[in-house]
């Protein structure tokens, strides 16, 4: 039999040539790294995961008791329309189910709109330091991203609105921002989507929502009508404690719902998925406890980066990113080394920073502790 391997590097990249030349040029986005991986490693007892900013309470028991309840029925498909948790959000946040599509994260929704409203002749904004996968997907459809600097770790919005051309079809707005935990107050966001050209989609990704102090939170929901540009996102996988099983939703018009579900594969969402989400969504004792215990681990890791004289950026999110004064790198892996996964940020353009994600009181001590020996021993 005659050997084929001696073609394969030429093969290989004839085929890489098919691709369109955006994705030829991605970095593919780079997780947190899991506590098997770690574990394989380094033969560790414990580790514990701060990386990925999940909830460490856990899913809730009711939603557990949900999701076994839906075991049996796993040989059919799942509602493509999503119509129970789509009457859930819909009856929670006073909007029309029409006016919501549903997806696989809110990254997912990310991806529908690129598809639905990107060419290549398009460009899209956001922020330096904002989340990374907004000019990954700017980029998989050929669109031109425009990252504008940031203003104190967080968005410009009069250099972003100075930033917009004819060709500007999206901006993305995080709020609370991932990885620097910075918000924007209702004003200024108002005052922004006013000004944007109506041609000009505006999605504010409100993927950490819940956490936000109800003394500053505000209601975006209310600009729907006011706004038929504006999309706001928000995910299961924070506060409800539910990444592993990817459940996001935007919240729109009538019109860009009826288009991104145009886009949107059938079944994005499995049955499991469903059920849970509309379980988490109706325990509101476990949406308070968890944001009890975030409120907690935040004062908790901000007072030890007082003690070990470290600054951080105020957050209002379940991370919060410290300054090391020095490349985080070789802090990270000594944290990697006692056990204690984190996330480093040089790939937003902050390589003395750490993001650290609230953990339980345990976790968190655990961390402070790796923490300060890792300081005291790395050069």
């Amino acid at each position: 039999m005659s050997k084929i391997t001696s073609h394969e590097p030429e093969l290989n990249q004839n085929i890489f040539d098919l691709a369109i030349p955006g994705v030829q040029q991605l970095i593919p986005y780079q997780p947190g790294k899991p506590v098997t991986e770690l574990q394989r490693e380094l033969g560790l007892d414990k580790i514990i995961k701060l990386a990925s900013n999940e909830n460490p309470l856990g899913p809730s028991a009711s939603t557990i008791t949900a999701i076994q309840s839906a075991l049996p029925e796993l040989t059919r498909y799942p509602d493509g329309s999503g119509f129970a948790l789509k009457k859930a959000i819909s009856n929670l946040l006073n909007v029309s189910s029409e006016q919501i599509t549903l997806g696989n994260g809110s990254n997912e929704i990310f991806e529908l709109l690129a598809r639905t409203f990107l060419t290549p002749e398009s460009e899209v904004v956001f922020s330096q330091h904002a989340f990374a996968v907004y000019p990954l997907i700017t980029q998989a459809v050929g669109a031109t991203g425009v990252t504008v600097p940031a203003l104190n770790y967080g968005h410009d919005l009069d250099a972003m609105l100075a930033a917009i051309t004819p060709n500007t079809r999206l901006i993305f707005i995080a709020n609370p921002n991932n990885p620097t935990g910075t918000f924007l107050s209702h004003n200024g966001i108002e005052a922004f989507i006013k000004a944007l050209p109506e041609r000009v989609l505006c999605v504010l990704d409100e993927a950490y929502f819940e956490y936000v102090d109800v003394r500053e939170r505000f209601d975006s929901t209310s600009w729907l009508n006011q706004f038929p540009n504006l999309i706001i996102t928000r995910t299961f996988s924070k506060a409800y404690g539910l990444a592993g099983l990817r459940v996001g939703y935007s919240l729109s018009s009538k019109t860009i719902a009826d288009l991104l579900n145009r886009v949107r594969q059938p079944f994005n969402n499995n049955s499991l998925a469903l059920i849970a989400a509309e379980s988490a969504l109706a325990d509101k004792d476990y949406l308070k406890k968890s944001v009890e215990l975030n409120n907690q681990g935040m004062q908790q890791l901000t007072d030890a980066f007082s003690n070990l004289r470290l600054t951080w950026i105020p957050s209002h999110a379940n991370f919060v990113s410290v300054d090391l004064n020095r490349p985080a790198l070789p802090i990270y892996k000594a944290l990697l080394s006692q056990g204690v996964i984190v996330r480093p940020v040089a790939n937003y353009q902050l390589p003395n920073h750490l993001r650290i994600s609230i953990g339980t009181q345990d976790e968190n001590v655990f961390f402070i502790e790796a923490l300060s020996t890792a300081l005291d021993n790395v050069q």
